[in-house]
């Protein structure tokens, strides 16, 4: 099936534009959502984690420690390569598993990481950047997640610049607090285009 990989940096406002084509009546496959559930209380990633990382970073209800996690990964390469090991395998492996349940012209595939992946880019048919401002990043992080600017940075720093993620991607929706509206208008422009573009594919 016809998939768009959609990325964009941490607050870039991906949720926003995923609910807005799954109104269209697409199938939106979102590897974060993915992540959360094998790493939530008897999640498939579980077992591996507290066996390579110990039962300190297993949280009282089974779930991961993930403000634990977060801070060990942040500051040791090491540690984040062998998270990766355990729960990329298994994130790819459910993300196809939904993406071959899904029924419609074509799917939309949530990827916050699609850039720095290196693979992601060969694995769907289109990329759709949601680009706006860092310091438009970095304000909603902080409202939504009650982080500091220091710890956006940190995260924002780790990630794709917002130049390498714009130069991968096919199309861009710009959010920088564009009003739903608008934003609505401009899935609306690509929904059309990626129905011809999936039709197309099929003949």
């Amino acid at each position: 099936m016809f998939a768009v990989g959609l990325t964009g940096g941490i607050g870039s406002g991906k949720s926003t534009i995923a609910d807005l084509f799954a109104t269209h009546g697409v199938v939106v496959v979102d590897t974060d959502a993915i992540a959360h559930r094998i790493t939530a209380p008897n999640g498939s990633a579980m077992p591996s984690i507290a066996q390579t990382f110990g039962a300190e970073f297993v949280a009282p209800d089974g779930s991961l420690d993930r403000a634990k996690m977060r801070a060990l990964v942040f500051s040791d390469d090491t540690a984040k390569a062998r998270l990766e090991a355990i729960t990329h395998p298994l994130i790819r492996s459910e993300t196809e598993r939904e993406r071959g349940a899904a029924r419609g012209p074509y799917v939309i595939v949530v990827v916050p990481l699609l850039v720095e992946s290196g693979t992601w880019k060969t694995r769907v048919d289109r990329v759709l950047a949601v680009d706006c401002p860092v310091e438009t990043q970095i304000a909603r992080v902080m409202r939504r997640n009650g982080f500091s600017r220091e710890q956006v940075q940190a995260i924002i720093e780790r990630q794709a610049t917002r130049e390498a993620r714009l130069a991968a991607a096919d199309d861009v929706i710009v959010n920088d607090d564009t009003p739903l509206d608008r934003l609505a208008r401009d899935v609306r422009r690509l929904h059309r285009q990626y129905l011809a573009l999936a039709g197309a594919a099929r003949q």
